[in-house]
């Protein structure tokens, strides 16, 4: 199952998470820090949705509030929800 994620309040423009039975299979940040956004779409793979939304929750980037991996949990928490809601 995959989600299309536009983030808010960050640099990046989408986010692309893609993920079977809880494990995340792919992630792509698309806009923002092209190097930081590579680098963590490339660490939550193989992770579990749970695992990656418990260590990226409430990250803050410069005093806005959220950040792109902030930003990365909610959409992974959106796909968990469609995962649940599919089985």
């Amino acid at each position: 199952m995959t989600v299309n994620y536009t983030p808010t309040g960050v640099c990046s423009r989408k986010m692309i998470i893609s993920a079977d039975d809880g494990i995340i299979t792919d992630a792509q940040v698309i806009g923002g820090c092209s190097g930081n956004s590579q680098g963590i779409s490339k660490l939550v793979v193989g992770m579990t949705l749970e695992d990656a939304i418990a260590r990226l929750r409430g990250i803050d980037c410069g005093g806005r509030g959220t950040s792109c991996p902030d930003q990365l949990s909610i959409a992974m928490q959106e796909l968990m929800d469609l995962e649940n809601l599919s089985s």
